[in-house]
């Protein structure tokens, strides 16, 4: 009897004993906002302020300087900040595409809505390069037909904004219609064209469908504000101007 009863009871606890599927029957979810409210710990201060006045140290470093007050909406559809940031991009990237391919960019272009700060006149210092280029968008370069340079042209003659193009590109809106020239010549049809931009436009962003599905994409391993600090750094002082890149001509 007695063995019976503890096999009885090694039964019953196998049994209670066994993994039965679970199943999450309520999520609870409580905001705690972050205000003046909560209590820093001194502890966590102590232990962070060696890394705090570090990083407030390097956004302080001084880069470069600045002739004048560069923002993007000094020129119509162009501007200051937006010639130079295509072409410190193109004269950065163009290097590294042409170590790898063996061919050269034709021209770069980018979004206006991507030019988060403007840059004002005097000491130029890592902290703008932040600003000015927030996100971690890396440089990409796509071989376009001459098709999709069109649909790129159609494009910025629509939304009439300063899109920051290198100087590479001229562009030119007139009574019959546009006049485009790259590197001083006119669109051939069964050429194809190596085009500067971000990887966020490249996948379509900002309705720019036109870099989606090219013949080739070289990623070149280059984030887009490592490229402006590179710039920043070789040059002393910061030089651009508005030349009629893309205009209206009546």
């Amino acid at each position: 009897m007695k063995n019976f009863i503890i096999s009885l009871f090694t039964v019953l606890l196998i049994i209670s004993c066994k993994n039965e599927p679970q199943e999450v029957v309520k999520i609870e979810g409580k905001l705690i906002p972050i205000n003046q409210e909560i209590e820093s710990v001194k502890e966590i201060e102590n232990f962070i302020e060696p890394y705090k006045q570090k990083v407030v140290a390097e956004m302080n470093t001084i880069l470069t300087y600045a002739e004048i007050d560069l923002v993007r909406t000094d020129g119509g559809l162009e501007s200051t900040l937006g010639n130079l940031m295509a072409d410190l991009c193109f004269k950065r990237a163009n290097p590294v595409f042409n170590s790898r391919t063996n061919k050269n960019i034709d021209f770069a272009m980018f979004n206006y809505g991507g030019i988060r700060a403007g840059i004002s006149k005097g000491a130029v210092k890592m902290e703008n390069a932040f600003n000015l280029m927030p996100f971690e968008n890396s440089l990409v370069v796509v071989e376009l037909t001459a098709e999709k340079i069109k649909e790129l042209v159609t494009y910025l003659i629509k939304n009439k904004r300063a899109h920051p193009l290198s100087k590479h590109i001229n562009l030119v809106i007139n009574k019959t219609g546009y006049s485009l020239k790259i590197n001083g010549k006119s669109l051939e049809d069964d050429a194809t064209y190596f085009v500067l931009t971000s990887d966020y436009l490249q996948n379509g962003g900002d309705s720019m469908n036109f870099f989606k599905d090219p013949i080739s994409i070289t990623n070149i391993d280059y984030k887009f504000r490592n490229a402006i600090i590179d710039y920043f750094k070789e040059t002393d002082t910061l030089k651009t101007n508005l030349d009629g890149r893309f205009r209206i001509e009546n």
